[in-house]
C-alpha cells in the first residue's frame, strides 16, 4: 500500500509540473478537501475538483503563469497518508517574487488523493505574496 499511495502522489507531482490537468484531475477524489493556509486572500478550506483547479487558476493568474515547483525532495508514507519536501516559486510582472520551501501532506484512499494540509515555511511571506 505505501508504494501505491507514494506511486499516486509522485504521478500528482509529475502531472502538475507538465501542466497535464488531465491526469491531475483523475488523482484526485470527486469531493477531495485542499485546506489552503494562513490568512491571505487565498486560505481557506477548497472542496471538490472545481474549486481546487479554481485554486491553482489563482495561482496561475497572480503570478501571470510563472508558479511552479521546483524541487520535491523524498517522499514518506505512513499507512495512506504521504508527505513531500518541496520548493516552489512565483514571480509578478511588478518584480515582486517568492521562494519558499513546504510540506505538503496528502491524505491517498484508493489510489485517488482526498485531502490535502499544505504547510509554508514563510506563511506570512506567501500571505502577502498571493494577496
Amino acid at each position: 500500500m505505501k508504494n501505491t499511495n507514494i506511486n499516486t502522489v509522485q504521478k500528482y507531482f509529475d502531472s502538475l509540473a507538465k501542466g497535464d490537468l488531465e491526469t491531475l484531475g483523475s488523482l484526485f477524489s470527486d469531493d477531495i478537501v485542499w485546506h489552503q493556509p494562513g490568512r491571505g486572500k487565498l486560505s481557506k478550506t477548497y472542496k471538490g475538483k472545481s474549486e481546487v483547479f479554481g485554486l491553482f487558476g489563482q495561482f496561475m493568474e497572480i503570478s501571470q503563469g510563472s508558479f511552479k515547483i521546483d524541487s520535491v525532495g523524498g517522499l514518506m508514507s505512513n499507512e495512506n497518508l504521504v508527505t513531500a519536501t518541496l520548493h516552489f516559486s512565483a514571480k509578478k510582472l511588478n518584480g515582486q517574487s517568492i521562494s519558499i520551501g513546504g510540506v505538503d501532506l496528502m491524505k491517498v484512499e484508493n489510489e485517488k488523493i482526498t485531502e490535502v494540509y499544505l504547510f509554508s515555511a514563510d506563511q506570512e511571506a506567501e500571505d502577502k505574496f498571493w494577496a
